[in-house]
């Protein structure tokens, strides 16, 4: 009873501090040492004998996670950056909401943030970069700006994010453990994707349109950015990179795994170099800030999958394990639910499948689960309850990005960004028992 309480309680504790504008790198640590110490967990590694400690199964969560995907959070970050210091970023962004108009503000933003989340730009400098767009385009319509991290989020971590063929590592990490490709059940997450985009941007609409009966309007500050470029690149010309990255991880993904995201990512940020060059504020700060950015962001998650690492070595997460695997029905039912789960208890889809997967991929391969589905439905359920209040993602976007509180932002960021993926795995599930 006490493991569980531990349990319970130190995911409560990450999701209190991080609301409460705690650093992901403090809040983790503290989270897991509550918990660690309600489990009994001695706090630094013994000097003989097994290592069962606090310390050592922290830091295994996150030094393990840094080593896997260093380079990809890195050539993300990167490509991301050159991107948005360019102007290539903003271009496809205005071009995409010119087209729509004012009227259609809420899904100009949502569509911008897909263009370039599925063509492999990072979720956090896509929000970066299309922020002060959102902003002009809500001011000009007259709309409510606490729902700006809404359209931001949804448009970046839903139905992109975790579909068929995305270079993000959302859809990758299953791949390692399941032997699979990033196209996996691309069927399935065609219709899935479709499914969320529709429901999600009605209701997106309808949340919005209540409000301003209401009464609601914009409301101007005044570091709102308006400052616009002297010269910009094509917006055709600036989706080459971005159509660079596809191809290369459509045509050898299955020669190079994972490794086929870093050169897929890499040509991306050779590409926007050489098509941009003229561009450029300054190219070199470019690099360094899209280091520094690969840095915090992969820290950040590292840090709640460290928090995953302890919670993993407690009596009451072995016995949620075994709950959540052995439910009656569909074993992709018990997949979805165990990696939702564990990916809500870490705040993080990837960190969520960092530790789940090593754990249930055995398992339900063992038990004859295709191999297709699994990577589809684990991918589709790790990204909904990644987005609880603590989320990384979910902190910097409400808060560093747009400047609003969660008590404001976060149900329509929520409604959006948990409980349409939520829809989302029961409709992938449902198209799987029947075949599809």
């Amino acid at each position: 009873m006490l493991s569980l309480i531990g349990l319970v309680g130190g995911l409560a504790l990450l999701i209190i501090l991080t609301m409460r504008g705690v650093n992901l790198l403090i809040a983790a640590p503290l989270a897991a040492l509550f918990m660690a110490a309600l489990n009994g967990l001695p706090l630094l590694p013994p000097i003989s004998g097994e290592d069962l400690s606090y310390v050592h199964n922290y830091m295994g969560g996150f030094t393990s996670f840094i080593s896997s995907w260093f380079f990809m959070f890195l050539m993300g970050a990167i490509f991301g950056k050159l991107m948005q210091d360019s102007g290539a970023a903003e271009s496809i962004s205005k071009w995409i909401i010119r087209k729509l108009g004012f009227r259609n503000a809420a899904l100009a933003i949502v569509i911008a943030c897909a263009v370039l989340t599925y063509g492999g730009v990072s979720l956090f400098i896509v929000a970066f970069s299309v922020y002060p767009m959102a902003v002009s385009l809500f001011r000009e319509a007259n709309l409510p700006r606490r729902f700006i991290p809404a359209a931001l989020g949804f448009g970046s971590t839903t139905f992109t994010m975790t579909s068929a063929g995305s270079p993000e590592i959302q859809n990758w990490i299953p791949i390692e453990y399941l032997h699979t490709s990033p196209y996996a059940a691309w069927e399935v997450s065609a219709i899935v994707a479709l499914f969320m985009m529709v429901v999600g941007q009605l209701w997106l609409n309808r949340m919005i349109k209540k409000a301003v009966a209401r009464g609601e309007s914009f409301e101007d500050r005044s570091d709102d950015i308006t400052t616009e470029r002297e010269s910009m690149p094509n917006a055709f010309v600036s989706l080459i990179p971005l159509m660079i990255v596809l191809l290369i991880t459509f045509f050898f993904h299955h020669q190079f795994g994972k490794s086929a995201l870093i050169i897929a990512l890499l040509s991306g940020v050779i590409a926007t170099c050489i098509i941009n060059i003229k561009h450029f504020d300054n190219i070199g700060r470019a690099f360094s800030e899209g280091a520094m950015g690969a840095l915090i962001a992969i820290a950040n998650t590292a840090a709640v999958v460290g928090f995953g690492g302890v919670a993993k070595a407690t009596p009451a997460f072995d016995q949620a394990v075994q709950l959540m695997t052995s439910l009656p029905g569909d074993p992709l039912i018990g997949s979805a639910i165990a990696i939702c789960v564990i990916a809500g208890l870490t705040g993080s889809a990837s960190g969520g499948q960092a530790i789940a997967l090593p754990l249930l991929a055995p398992h339900y391969l063992d038990m004859g689960v295709n191999s297709e589905s699994l990577h589809r439905v684990a991918a589709i359920s790790s990204g909904a309850l990644d987005s609880l209040p603590h989320g990384g993602y979910v902190v910097t976007t409400i808060r560093a990005i747009a400047g609003e509180t969660h008590k404001d932002a976060y149900p329509a960021f929520g409604k959006l960004t948990v409980v349409v993926p939520l829809l989302g795995v029961v409709l992938a599930i449902l198209l799987f028992m029947v075949g599809l």
